[in-house]
């Protein structure tokens, strides 16, 4: 599957939606949030957990790499 990406975050929206801290609207909210961390670089400047699960993701197929 892959993210739509018509969706706009702000960085914080982004990383509060893959913490959880923010529920997404849907799945694809979801998704377009880790791949906004993935495209702006910003999962490799976080802990290292966001990095690692972005890796993850684009293995599975969930991610654009």
């Amino acid at each position: 599957m892959q993210a739509q990406t018509d969706f706009t975050f702000t960085p914080g929206i982004a990383v509060f939606i893959a913490e959880g801290i923010e529920e997404a609207k849907s799945e694809d909210e979801f998704i377009a949030a880790w791949q906004y961390l993935h495209d702006s670089g910003m999962a490799y400047r976080l802990q290292g957990w966001f990095g690692r699960r972005c890796q993850d993701m684009i293995r599975e197929g969930i991610l654009n790499a």
